[in-house]
């Protein structure tokens, strides 16, 4: 599955192969400016994490047979500009936070495009690609948490279709700040 994008970009999964840019992409996004509201984990925990972390996660997702699925954007040249991942959370189970799940869901997390490549549908494409997968494995609905004061991405996954559920749950970070679902329904 590979989709190109308007402006010559690839979306397409992530191969088993693919660890050390699977752990180059993190580290790079973990190192941006909006990380702090944007991601639950630092740098230097990214940073900690033996390589087998990633040969796993990069296995279990390119593979295709697990419960969560990492999309890239290609550039041209080759290049990893933007990610996105999705978790299948199945009905009857408890999530992140601590809320029972009610249905069979993707959660979409690990959001990222490379500043240079940002305003050009990039997030989106990634998005499509997820859910997309999500709605093929009988996703009911597909959700995202976003920080409350990251106005620039609600307004990317606003774009994408996703809205505001309404649940609002404490950041893990720092009770005093929040992070707000966003949902988009089959």
């Amino acid at each position: 599955m590979s989709t190109p994008t308007g402006d010559e970009h690839t979306v397409r999964p992530i191969r088993p192969d693919e660890w050390a840019a699977v752990k180059q992409l993190r580290l790079d996004a973990l190192r941006d400016p909006a990380a702090p509201i944007a991601f639950l984990e630092t740098y230097e925990d990214a940073l900690g994490k033996p390589d087998s972390f990633y040969q796993e996660r990069a296995i279990g997702s390119g593979d295709g047979s697990g419960s969560a699925r990492q999309f890239i954007a290609e550039a041209p040249d080759g290049t990893w500009v933007g990610t996105v991942t999705v978790l299948l959370e199945e009905a009857g189970t408890v999530d992140w936070a601590g809320y029972p799940v009610e249905r069979r869901q993707g959660h979409v997390v690990g959001v990222f495009v490379r500043p240079e490549h940002r305003g050009n549908g990039l997030i989106k494409a990634l998005l499509d690609a997820g859910v997309a997968w999500a709605w093929e494995r009988d996703a009911e609905q597909v959700r995202l948490f976003v920080h409350a004061d990251n106005a620039r991405a609600q307004g990317a996954y606003r774009k994408a279709g996703f809205g505001p559920s309404g649940l609002v749950v404490a950041f893990v970070k720092d009770e005093a700040e929040n992070e707000l679902e966003f949902v988009l329904e089959r």
